[in-house]
């Protein structure tokens, strides 16, 4: 016993030691809300009151030190989302995850993102304003990497922290405009169906736009445009291994004062992003005496890309145009250093990269470019065989002044400075929603549009050897589409097929008609909106569009074969009213049967592979509604059964019997069980919380969510054998901003303000937001100062 007295003694304060100095270890990694620090730079003292969810009101003399604040205040809660998403562009990644990350670290290199964002930041000027208060708020993330603690990644990585510059600004851009593009997921896959099955195969998919479905209308010409209908595509490309999120598509509505019970304009905007811990964006507000906004930031980003002010409001949502395509290229039979075109044989440009690769040596590689682009031959997994193909994108290709035109939406006062600006966002394509307090509503696409010769569809990959597929050149910003004060007094956007641009539909990878014509129906029906009918409507779960899918597929079936228990079901079926709510069984049913109707009509051509690309589309989306309702088509027929020919009759019933008994192998036989909470989850995933021991402190949830894909709550979910439908993309944030309350506007984020997991704001709006709840985006002074939960001044030196 005095043995053990005296081992104890002994450990006793070691053990206490470590306890203390772990505790005041992740003390210090924590985010600093409150106290006096010096800010070098400053002109003048700054204050930020943080409210009750950390969000930032900044108060400051002038604008260069209001952003110098920025700058400090989102690395402290951000920097580790800072430091991946600019690494994306400069092939960074292999450095934090190591090899694994090597193939996605090559494609972007390739992209030529990095060495375009050179290029834009030597050619700035740099006394402009927007310049100098872009360096005023790298010079507030720089001073946090020099005196702020390290975020705990940095530990976990290995990672040194270094300073930000302008450069990295624009790569952070560069990305979100790949992110937008869908041209990367589509344009092979289907040249590959047309080069193995044909054009019979191709036409029977929903590639061309429908002009039975809900389109967004210009309102600009007194009569409607003659319409040349063109033909969609894309490209398959999986990137499941970037640990940041991408952008996926969004609603977006702003009503006129006609529709309003307070006769004030209301805008709602959710943008939908893949889910990822920490969340898309970072609120901010800012109060200068010559300059005012409530903002959402991306990361690295000093301008807000979401915003509004007591003068007017902006959102946006992705276009979804096509702004990639795709070259075949022609070797040189005896000099492989040469390629053809239509003016003879011209030299490749090589490229080479270095790569530096965590617990391993550099890697080196070198790639190939032609006049349209990178050679994505032995870079990019999906393009495979001999034949060169390269990519063309207009991101790289136009003069970069998206930086511009984002400071200067956010310093327009009124509309006609606002829509100046608009022209400078070439990519990504973007549907940018306006409403400002004296009554203006409006919608523009933004985008780098370009004519390509009548017989060219950029849905397959196009000949780059003849100079007939080539752009002819590019559209004058007054054809894209938009409207201004339309007379049915709303404008909205749902990633869905605009109107015409310059007398013929525009291509592109637009999202079907699901969410559009849901929103449509629900504003037609109403004209006394207000901020709580709107948030209403942003949380709405109902598919207008499912239920009238499943009423077709249940008249093919054959009920005589089917059990009393089945019978049940699918009357159950014939009456739902196409809600998402977390009780619901009609919806597990619909979601299994739809999968296996899906696998069963185009597994058999396409293999796994191919089918399983081919899942990730939007042209999957637009297939559905279309695909059901045909009556013959060569996809019906599997072409592994000898001696028939199977009719959508006979899919549909295999597929019917495929979903009930994979059903009844997961939850039994009482379909009381068959509830969508079981199997509707949404994760929001930290890339450190791949690690099975790291997950529960890095990862938020997961929770069950009501909605599904494409209704107004847009919880999405990929397809795929395993019959659980793990959301991965929705909602970024829901904003409500009403202009007869602007000080009592409304939004939420997904998980919390923080990326820093030691922040008790790191996690503290997820349960609100998967409850369909909302707080406040305050903007009166009295308000925040009286509220505000901490108080952090930063002083000149």
């Amino acid at each position: 016993m005095k043995k053990l007295k005296r081992v104890l003694r002994v450990l006793v304060p070691i053990l206490l030691a470590v306890i203390i100095g772990s505790y005041l270890f992740i003390n210090s990694l924590k985010p600093d809300y409150n106290g006096e620090k010096i800010l070098p730079g400053l002109e003048s003292q700054v204050t930020v009151f943080y409210d009750t969810y950390g969000i930032p009101h900044i108060y400051a003399e002038n604008e260069k030190d209001a952003f110098r604040a920025l700058g400090y205040a989102h690395a402290q809660d951000r920097l580790w989302q800072m430091e991946l998403l600019r690494r994306v562009a400069k092939g960074g990644l292999s450095e934090v995850f190591g090899k694994d990350l090597l193939e996605t670290d090559k494609f972007f290199l390739s992209l030529g993102i990095s060495d375009y964002s050179a290029r834009t930041v030597s050619k700035l000027d740099v006394d402009s304003e927007m310049v100098t208060i872009s360096n005023a708020y790298l010079d507030g993330i720089n001073e946090f990497i020099k005196e702020g603690p390290t975020p705990v990644e940095f530990y976990l990585t290995g990672l040194e922290k270094e300073p930000f510059s302008l450069e990295d600004i624009y790569n952070a851009t560069g990305y979100m405009a790949f992110s937008f593009a869908m041209a990367h997921k589509t344009d092979p896959l289907l040249t590959n169906i047309r080069n193995q099955w044909g054009d019979e195969y191709i036409n029977d998919l929903a590639i061309d736009s429908d002009t039975s479905t809900v389109w967004i209308n210009n309102y600009k010409r007194p009569n409607s445009d003659s319409i040349d209908i063109n033909i969609i595509g894309g490209i398959n490309r999986a990137l499941n291994k970037l640990p940041i999120p991408q952008f996926i598509g969004s609603n977006s509505w702003v009503l006129a004062p006609g529709k309003t019970k307070n006769g004030k304009v209301i805008l709602a905007n959710d943008p939908h992003v893949g889910f990822a811990q920490p969340s898309v964006w970072y609120e901010a507000h800012m109060s200068t005496p010559k300059y005012e906004k409530y903002g959402y930031h991306f990361a690295g980003i000093p301008f807000p890309v979401l915003a509004h002010d007591r003068n007017l409001a902006f959102g946006l949502t992705m276009f979804e145009n096509d702004d990639i395509d795709f070259y075949f290229e022609e070797t040189h039979p005896s000099d492989s250093t040469k390629y053809k075109t239509e003016a003879g044989w011209k030299d490749y440009e090589m490229v080479s990269k270095k790569i530096k690769v965590k617990d391993s040596g550099d890697v080196t590689f070198t790639y190939k470019k032609t006049r349209h682009g990178p050679v994505l031959n032995n870079i990019a997994k999906q393009i495979k065989g001999e034949r060169p193909i390269a990519m063309s994108w207009i991101y790289t290709q136009v003069e970069n002044e998206i930086i511009d035109g984002l400071y200067g939406m956010g310093h327009a006062e009124n509309i006609s400075e606002f829509v100046l600006e608009l022209p400078k966002v070439h990519a990504p394509g973007l549907n940018v929603m306006y409403g400002d307090a004296s009554g203006n509503v409006a919608w523009w696409a933004t985008a780098k549009l370009y004519q390509m010769p009548d017989s060219v569809s950029t849905k397959f990959v196009l000949d780059g050897t003849t100079g007939k597929e080539e752009r002819l050149g590019y559209l004058d910003f007054s054809e894209n589409p938009s409207a201004i004060n339309p007379p049915w007094n709303y404008v909205y956007s749902a990633n869905n097929q605009p109107d015409s641009v310059s007398g013929r539909l525009y291509p592109g990878y637009y999202l079907p008609e699901n969410r559009a014509q849901r929103i449509v129906q629900l504003l037609d029906s109403k004209n006394d909106w207000d901020k709580e009918s709107a948030s209403e409507m942003i949380l709405d779960v109902t598919s207008t569009v499912n239920p009238a899918l499943v009423t077709e597929l249940i008249k093919l079936l054959d009920i005589t074969n089917l059990s009393e228990e089945q019978l049940v079901q699918l009357d159950a079926l014939r009456n739902w009213n196409g809600e998402y709510t977390l009780e619901n069984t009609n919806a597990v049913l619909y979601h299994r049967s739809e999968y296996y109707i899906l696998k069963n009509t185009f597994e058999d051509e396409l293999g796994e592979e191919q089918f399983n690309q081919f899942l990730s589309t939007h042209l999957l989306k637009r297939h559905i509604a279309k695909g059901t309702s045909m009556k013959s088509g060569k996809w019906w027929d599997n072409i592994h059964t000898k001696n028939k020919i199977e009719t959508r009759d006979d899919i549909v019933l295999k597929s019917f019997a495929d979903a009930w008994h994979s059903i009844i192998n997961d939850f039994g036989e009482d379909s009381s069980q068959w509830t969508w909470d079981r199997v509707h989850t949404l994760e929001h995933e930290h890339p450190i919380g791949q690690v099975p021991s790291l997950r529960k402190f890095f990862n938020v949830g997961p929770f069950p969510v009501t909605g599904t894909k494409e209704v107004i709550n847009n919880m999405a979910f990929p397809y795929d054998s395993t019959g659980f439908y793990r959301v991965n993309s929705g909602p970024s944030t829901r904003r409500i901003i009403d202009f007869s309350d602007v000080e009592n506007s409304i939004s939420i984020l997904p998980t919390g303000q923080s990326g820093n997991p030691f922040s008790k704001h790191y996690k503290d709006q997820a349960e609100l937001f998967v409850n369909g709840e909302f707080r406040k985006m305050m903007m009166n002074r009295a308000e925040i100062e009286s509220s505000a939960e901490s108080v952090l001044i930063f002083t000149k030196e």
